[in-house]
């Protein structure tokens, strides 16, 4: 079952609104606490210049991505039928690159329009933020094995659970509005 991901458009009005709140509320901090106004603007002309320069190589990979990988295959690897295989390719997607988590929202989306089971994007967006091959040899070095193997099955564990929760949640939601729409 292919999920649409298109905003409706009370969903942007939405984020409008809530885009709109952070400025204000921004403007007010920086008005307030003058003491802090330059390290606010250093701190977003900082995201800003990085999102401008990796941001537009995302966009094209996803495009590449969108062309040369189809649906099917995708949906063999890590959709609904995928199982097990699904979910230790989720993590290993997901702990493979670094990166900002910024950059993960837009490659979660693509995978969400060609029909990525809701628990494995979850485990993959966790799997990004949370699971890096550099990060787990630094904890291991500073921390011990044993602290590394620990979060790591932690973590892990939290990711299916809390994908597997988010899939039931969306896939009864999903139930009800087709429901409505009849």
């Amino acid at each position: 079952m292919k999920q649409t991901t298109k905003p409706t458009k009370s969903q942007t009005k939405n984020e409008l609104a809530i885009a709109i709140v952070l400025m204000i509320i921004t403007v007010i901090v920086g008005i307030a606490l003058p003491s802090v106004r330059g390290r606010m603007a250093q701190s977003a002309w900082s995201v800003a210049r990085e999102m401008l320069f990796i941001l537009p190589a995302v966009l094209v990979l996803m495009g590449l991505f969108a062309v040369w990988v189809s649906g099917e295959t995708v949906n063999k690897y890590l959709g609904h039928t995928s199982g097990v295989r699904g979910v230790l390719l989720a993590l290993f997607f997901g702990a493979l690159p670094t990166g900002p988590l910024y950059i993960a929202f837009p490659l979660a989306a693509g995978l969400a329009q060609k029909g990525v089971r809701t628990s494995n994007i979850v485990i993959f967006l966790t799997a990004w933020a949370c699971i890096k091959i550099p990060q787990e040899l630094v904890e291991w070095q500073f921390l011990g094995a044993r602290f590394m193997l620990a979060r790591l099955i932690l973590t892990i564990t939290a990711a299916i659970i809390i994908g597997s929760i988010l899939e039931q949640v969306f896939s009864s939601k999903i139930l009800k509005s087709k429901k409505n729409e009849e």
